[in-house]
C-alpha cells in the first residue's frame, strides 16, 4: 500500500463537481483523508475563483491506473482538454505524490511540482501531512509552508 496525496480543484459549479468528484474517487479508494477547503483566483488566465483542496488515500494500485482513473473521472464530470494549460474547468485531479517515489509517469513527474509552487496545493497539503516530508528536498510540507511568500489570496472556506 502507497499513501497518495492529490489535488482537487474546480471553478465551474465548485460545490457540485468536488463533491461528486470525491464520492467517485471513495467509491474506488475508500475513505479519504481530506484537508479544509480553499478558494483562491484563477492562476494564468482571467476566470472564476477556485476551489481546492487535497485528498490522500492508501492504495494498491499503481501510478498510471491512478492517472487512467482520475481522467476518467474528470471527462464524467465534464471536463474537456484544451491546448491551453490554463482554463477553466469543471474539475481537476492531479496525483501529486505516491509513497516517497520520485518517478514520471504518463509524463507527469512525482512528486508534482505544483506541491511548491502554488499556494492552493502547498497549503491544504501542509494541513494534512504537515509532518510528511517532501523526498527532493528534505523538508516537512509544513516547513515548505512556513517558508512560502503565497502570490495570490488564499481564503479557508
Amino acid at each position: 500500500m502507497s499513501r497518495i496525496w492529490l489535488s482537487v480543484g474546480s471553478n465551474i459549479e465548485r460545490e457540485l463537481h468536488i463533491t461528486e468528484a470525491l464520492l467517485q474517487l471513495e467509491s474506488e479508494l475508500g475513505k479519504a483523508i481530506l484537508s479544509p477547503y480553499y478558494e483562491s483566483p484563477a492562476e494564468g488566465f482571467e476566470g472564476p475563483d477556485f476551489i481546492n483542496l487535497v485528498a490522500g488515500y492508501d492504495t494498491d494500485k499503481s501510478p498510471a491506473e491512478l492517472i487512467r482513473l482520475f481522467n476518467s473521472i474528470e471527462s464524467g464530470l465534464g471536463r474537456t482538454r484544451t491546448e491551453k494549460k490554463f482554463s477553466s474547468r469543471t474539475i481537476d485531479i492531479d496525483l501529486l505524490t505516491y509513497g516517497d517515489q520520485v518517478i514520471e509517469v504518463m509524463g507527469k513527474q512525482l512528486p508534482r511540482d505544483d506541491i511548491l509552487k502554488y499556494s492552493f496545493v502547498l497549503k491544504p497539503l501542509a494541513d494534512v501531512a504537515a509532518d510528511e516530508v517532501h523526498v527532493l528536498t528534505g523538508k516537512t510540507y509544513q516547513q515548505h509552508w512556513d517558508e512560502f511568500t503565497p502570490k495570490d489570496r488564499l481564503v479557508r472556506l
